[in-house]
């Protein structure tokens, strides 16, 4: 049996209300009350950034929270509301050091001339610790928010691979679109070179206007002419990530992301979604590219396995259902999660992302138990060691497309 250790994992933290249980913000720990201030979201990226995690997204949307999955709904027991993603991202920016910092935004109905400045904005806030999670938004009652088209109503297994006709149409063209938008914001990050700022009193030039560059896009769903009003981004293209549970979403990651978070509930269902998304790269041009697939987990953490299924059956219970989830379902020890992370590292994931149960107590169990566990393994790092977020995950900075010597980049 080999001893060799195995290679370091990456670890994120999805943040989402009380968490991730839609009865957590009942247990005794919750702060219900605080779900609004901006201190309750410091304290967990700060919590976040003490187990040396890589990153913390947040969760958005167009719409209220719902207990369905693509209509509103009219429970009262359940958290409902929420802030702005990018804004709560720049609020505790400021207050952290190192931790990767990734709001969530919806590509459908908004323009990316306005998310990509305030991505690059957050870069700067961050110093380099941005990035962002693209979504589409296929709900009809979202479309009815902004009036400017009208969409199917559809179901959850609209966005499998099986479905057909012009459902399936209208998925792939929604994906279509997320990817148009993603390029876009992509090419107004590099529509200012690195060197475009002077900042000259003497000979009052502020700015070369020759490294400022249109980006002419021309698209399906976009023309966006440029270039951007906020220079280029510290990490000059602050990372991409996207969720995806089929094919459709999976050639989405494989087009435009750094990081993809895929939902396998077997370990032995990641190496063929890991190889149709390495399939889908290089059909894209992108096989030379670093693109992280993470496993997202929603995980109840007790240092006794039997305590952390008892946890779960007492929020069931407050829920009067057995929750369920698009991501696979963990109750059980660090130790035990540590065996599963890494059984699913073997068959092709670099990382993952964790959905604490409970905002409170799963949060403290990751940084607290699990990162400690990993460590004493070889699994995870002892201490940060990049400035940036990308260079936390081993990806480079990427030169400007427009620069001289790289066009065509």
């Amino acid at each position: 049996m080999s001893l060799s250790p195995p290679s370091p994992l990456h670890l994120a933290v999805a943040l989402q209300d009380a968490g991730w249980h839609p009865a957590a913000w009942r247990e005794p720990d919750a702060r219900p009350r605080e779900l609004l201030d901006a201190r309750y979201w410091l304290d967990s990226v700060q919590e976040a950034e003490r187990g040396l995690l890589d990153f913390v997204t947040f969760e958005d949307s167009l719409s209220l929270q719902s207990s369905l999955p693509f209509e509103p709904d009219d429970r009262t027991d359940q958290v409902r509301g929420r802030l702005d993603a990018v804004l709560t991202a720049a609020r505790v920016a400021p207050l952290t050091r190192h931790i990767g910092l990734v709001p969530s935004l919806v590509a459908t109905h908004t323009e990316p001339f306005h998310l990509s400045k305030a991505i690059a904005t957050l870069d700067y806030v961050s110093t380099g610790r941005a990035g962002l999670r693209v979504q589409a938004a296929a709900q009809t009652h979202v479309a009815a928010h902004f009036g400017r088209r009208v969409l199917p109503p559809l179901s959850l297994a609209d966005f499998g691979s099986g479905a057909g006709g012009q459902v399936q149409e209208v998925v792939a063209d929604l994906f279509d679109e997320a990817a148009d938008y993603v390029e876009v914001v992509r090419r107004l990050w590099d529509s200012w070179e690195d060197d475009a700022e002077i900042r000259d009193a003497a000979t009052g030039r502020f700015v070369d206007r020759d490294k400022l560059h249109y980006i002419d896009f021309e698209g399906r769903h976009f023309s966006v002419k440029g270039p951007s009003i906020t220079p280029r981004p510290p990490q000059g293209q602050p990372l991409v990530t996207a969720l995806a549970h089929a094919t459709v979403p999976y050639r989405l990651v494989a087009r435009s992301a750094d990081v993809g978070f895929v939902t396998p509930h077997e370990p032995a269902q990641a190496g063929p979604i890991v190889a149709e998304i390495r399939t889908e790269q290089q059909a894209a041009g992108r096989a030379a590219e670093t693109v992280h697939i993470f496993g997202d987990l929603v995980v109840f953490l007790d240092d006794d396995a039997a305590a952390a299924g008892a946890r779960r059956a007492r929020l069931d219970a407050l829920l009067e259902a057995p929750y369920r989830s698009d991501a696979p379902i963990f109750a059980g020890t660090p130790a035990q999660l540590a065996d599963l992370l890494l059984e699913f590292q073997r068959n092709g994931l670099t990382g993952f992302r964790l959905r604490p149960a409970d905002a409170e107590h799963d949060l403290r169990a990751i940084t607290g138990g699990l990162v400690p566990e990993l460590q004493s393994r070889g699994a995870f790092r002892r201490s940060y060691e990049a400035a940036t977020l990308r260079g936390l995950l081993g990806l480079p900075r990427p030169a400007n497309r427009y620069a001289a010597g790289t066009a065509g980049a």
